[in-house]
């Protein structure tokens, strides 16, 4: 770092960035022998002997965070840089991970601008908790973006094989579910328990939503689906038996889908419905919902008329 440039302003900029994120386990300080920093406790106390694993694996990553972003050689040029995170959050507990996941995001945003040096980053890891937050992007719809690639890394006993992917192959058990809603044609054997474990998930997330209230706002037929469908969001309402389902015809299963539709927003969860639909969305009169027979779920031995 001497050779480089000053160490000051790198002290600076990581105790800085530090302090913004709330972390107080440790800051650095310039040492007494010029050129080099030590790393002190909040108390004072040198913090060489007692960091963890994952405190020695962050100051790893902080310096190299700032490395990229300043100059490699003496002369203070700056050459275009490839940049590659390998599994950055070993041994890191959850607030580090968290400031790490920023970090990285941060700088493939610097790599997007024109401006950066930095034009290509790559992010490998085991981690998938890691792996989803830095992936996750607001703006993200489907698949992936133009200037991006999502990798499985597979290895056999042989060799190691690259599964390249059309989208994000790593989601949430959630938006696998929604995912399901959204197949086209949906599945007739499995889509009305995708429907209430969404409910169930979802309901109980929020809380203070009674399903008494919203099965209240439905008549007829439409009400014996929406009952069949909140059925789970109770604690103590439902048990391994219910895992079981019916076949349903294609005009059956639309009404469940339009009767789903219907529950969020009739408790003015609309938003969410239409956030996970996607493009998918299709905005659904009441007065247009099909007139068919419904089968409600049934334990084994029971008889359906």
């Amino acid at each position: 770092e001497r050779k480089i440039t000053s160490i000051k302003p790198t002290i600076d900029e990581i105790n800085k960035l530090l302090k913004s994120f709330g972390f107080t386990n440790f800051r650095l300080v310039e040492s007494s022998a010029s050129g080099f920093y030590e790393v002190k406790r909040p108390n004072g106390s040198d913090a060489k002997r007692t960091l963890s694993e994952g405190e020695k694996s962050f100051i790893t990553f902080l310096y190299f965070y700032y490395l990229i972003r300043g100059s490699f050689s003496s002369s203070g040029g700056m050459g275009d840089k490839v940049v590659v995170f390998d599994d950055p959050v070993s041994s890191m507990d959850a607030d580090i991970l968290f400031i790490v996941c920023n970090l990285i995001k941060s700088v493939i945003a610097e790599m997007r601008t024109d401006a950066s040096t930095i034009k290509q980053v790559f992010v490998l890891t085991h981690n998938i908790y890691f792996h989803k937050e830095v992936t996750f992007d607001t703006c993200r719809r489907t698949g992936k973006k133009k200037d991006e690639t999502f990798w499985v890394v597979r290895k056999t006993s042989r060799r190691s094989e690259l599964v390249s992917f059309g989208e994000n192959p790593i989601k949430s058990s959630y938006e696998l579910l929604w995912k399901e809603v959204r197949q086209k044609p949906p599945s007739d054997t499995t889509i009305q328990n995708v429907m209430r474990r969404i409910l169930e998930h979802y309901f109980k997330f929020y809380g203070g939503i009674a399903p008494e209230d919203i099965i209240e706002k439905f008549e007829g037929k439409d009400k014996m689906i929406c009952n069949t469908l909140l059925s789970w969001v109770n604690d103590g309402s439902h048990f391994a038996i219910d895992d079981l389902h019916m076949t349903c015809d294609a005009g059956q299963v639309d009404r469940y889908l339009k009767v789903f539709q219907r529950i969020f927003e009739e408790s003015e969860h609309g938003g969410h419905f239409r956030m996970m639909m996607g493009d998918d969305y299709v905005a659904q009169p009441v007065d247009e919902i099909p007139e068919t027979y419904v089968a409600s779920t049934l334990p084994t031995g029971s008889e359906t008329a």
